[in-house]
């Protein structure tokens, strides 16, 4: 039966189909709908404050890293106010931190805030932190090697065996495959490796099903109450 493997539902910037994504409206009605975790981006201010949004810029098109936290619209929170509004719930943080992001910053000193507020917060047990930029991980693992790791990863054509064998020679503890990527073959070389599999993003009832089916240990998803409802059903 499914429910024997069921992965944790882990909201996509919250219940992201229903409310505004990545702001606390959409965490509490993931919490609240049944989720197990969320998923969020976090970028820095001009003021090193730590807030949660996916892009670079606002909507207005004014850079996040160049604003101070007080000047962010009511609806960006910080990283603290999200961490509060869920409760125990798990959270996977996005670090948004690229070579091609027009905030970014080669010294990876989000690592260094993130890191930081973690320990504040005393939340290692119940986050991951992740990227797509290995280094920014990396100085992560540097800083405080008791906060969980994992690297996101997306793309067709590339041998899954060698980023499950990048991810564990990195020490982390989880591979975050874009849906595309996941087969059996994928999730029994990772889970082989010691890694958990968190994949995203999917919305689908049938691929959540298949998914958990695969043993994937947790599911990213836009829908919380629809996989809540697949995978519970």
């Amino acid at each position: 039966m499914i429910e024997a493997v069921r992965p944790r539902v882990i909201a996509h910037r919250g219940s992201s189909l229903r409310f505004r994504e990545n702001t606390i409206e959409a965490f509490v009605a993931a919490r609240d709908a049944g989720a197990e975790g969320i998923e969020l981006d976090v970028r820095r201010c001009a003021d090193d404050v730590l807030v949660v949004h996916h892009d670079a810029h606002l909507e207005d098109g004014r850079m996040i890293r160049n604003l101070i936290a007080a000047e962010l619209p009511g609806y960006v929170p910080t990283l603290a106010e999200a961490l509060e509004a869920v409760d125990d719930l798990w959270v996977n943080i996005e670090l948004k931190n690229l070579p091609a992001d027009p905030d970014y910053d080669a010294e990876n000193g989000i690592s260094l805030a993130v890191a930081a507020l973690i320990a504040a917060y005393e939340v290692h047990d119940r986050v991951l932190v992740s990227s797509f930029d290995m280094s920014s991980i990396r100085r992560i693992r540097d800083l405080d090697p008791s906060i969980p790791l994992g690297w996101i990863v997306w793309g067709q054509g590339i041998d899954p065996s060698a980023l499950i064998a990048r991810v564990e020679a990195s020490g982390f503890e989880a591979i975050n495959p874009h849906d595309s990527l996941v087969d059996a073959g994928f999730v029994r070389r990772a889970h082989t490796a010691g890694l958990t599999v968190n994949v995203w993003t999917v919305d689908d009832p049938d691929r959540m099903r298949s998914l958990a089916e695969l043993g994937v240990d947790s599911i990213m998803t836009n829908d919380p109450d629809a996989a809540i409802a697949a995978l519970r059903g």
